[in-house]
């Protein structure tokens, strides 16, 4: 194994030289620093990981919590979209990974906060977990650095996505087009199904167009057969809705099944509306009319986020930040004026 000693040989410099180079002090020269990391990567050097942590008290691990009702993991397309570009900008600064199990079945099981101090993680990130429960509560009030995902706690930084500005833009685009019967199957109750359901109604009252109760209906999220069963019963109302907002680009497949088995073709007789803009969205004929959320933009600022809080907390502010999707029109709406 290369050591710093050896480095040192090869490029004539004193061990403390080495050293400082690759830890990038202030105090060695650009060309020093170029030539010593140089000669380190081309004899196969590898920092001791174990030494490294003892002088920072940092252990380079990052925690994922995450869990959906589905029990959908990593084919959940939100969140393995987040995940994917939250991995390679952590990866980058130098931190790996490790998910943290909500697997409550097994006895004896650590709480998610013990488990986090056991793995003695520098950080954590949660994300669709239900977060009012009690671990996930401890876990954000400890003094581990945290950052969440789509929901508020004071005192936490949180990326969120844009709800309110997406369900706008898809009722906006609804109303333009013609629609004032439109019915919402939204998803279980929590903060981002709030703020859904709260712009949708706020939204079709400034147009002056009433919602009837019966427009409105629950389903979880990327529940195929919540939302099939949701769309009949909206379908077999005296007068049906003209559009049909869902509560995620998955759950809108179960609705567009029950559509065609009631022998209605979408958008000719019914229009339906996702939210999401998974990738398998633009492909399926007709195209899904939907909100694009920017998963990549999600999973890169909670990277940059949760980096600043473990390695600056003194200069690092808690915020809330905000990211925009954009509107895909696709084939499913129809122009009613």
């Amino acid at each position: 194994m290369v050591s710093l000693k050896d480095i040192a040989s090869e490029c004539g410099v004193s061990i403390a030289t080495v050293s400082k180079a690759l830890n990038d002090h202030s105090d060695i020269g650009a060309e020093t620093k170029t030539r010593i990391r140089k000669a380190a990567k081309d004899m196969g050097y590898v920092p001791n990981a174990a030494a490294k942590s003892m002088k920072t008290n940092r252990t380079h691990n990052i925690g994922v919590l995450f869990m959906d009702d589905a029990n959908s993991g990593l084919t959940h397309d939100f969140f393995a979209g987040v995940l994917e570009s939250f991995k390679r900008e952590v990866e980058r600064e130098g931190y790996d990974i490790t998910f943290i199990s909500n697997d409550r079945s097994r006895p004896g099981r650590a709480t998610y906060l013990e488990h986090a101090r056991y793995r003695r993680f520098d950080g954590v990130i949660i994300a669709n977990v239900h977060f009012d429960d009690p671990e996930v509560v401890e876990l954000v009030k400890s003094n581990i650095p945290v950052v969440t995902i789509d929901h508020i706690y004071n005192e936490t930084t949180t990326i969120l996505s844009d709800n309110v500005g997406g369900m706008s833009d898809l009722v906006d685009f609804a109303v333009q087009n013609g629609h004032n019967r439109i019915a919402y199957i939204h998803g279980a109750e929590s903060a981002t199904t709030n703020l859904r359901l709260v712009t949708f109604n706020r939204k079709l009252e400034e147009y002056g167009i009433e919602v009837p109760e019966e427009y409105i209906k629950e389903s979880p999220y990327r529940d195929t057969h919540g939302a099939y069963e949701r769309t009949l019963e909206l379908l077999k109302l005296r007068t049906r809705p003209t559009c049909i907002f869902y509560p995620d680009d998955y759950a809108t497949y179960g609705g567009m099944r029950a559509i065609a088995e009631r022998g209605l073709k979408i958008p000719d007789d019914i229009s339906v509306v996702g939210f999401d803009g998974i990738k398998v969205a633009r492909h399926i004929r007709p195209r899904l009319t939907t909100y694009r959320q920017n998963t990549e933009e999600l999973g890169t600022l909670a990277a940059k986020s949760l980096v600043a809080l473990i390695e600056k907390p003194k200069t690092t502010l808690i915020q809330q930040i905000t990211v925009k999707g954009w509107l895909l029109e696709g084939d499913t709406l129809k122009k009613l004026n």
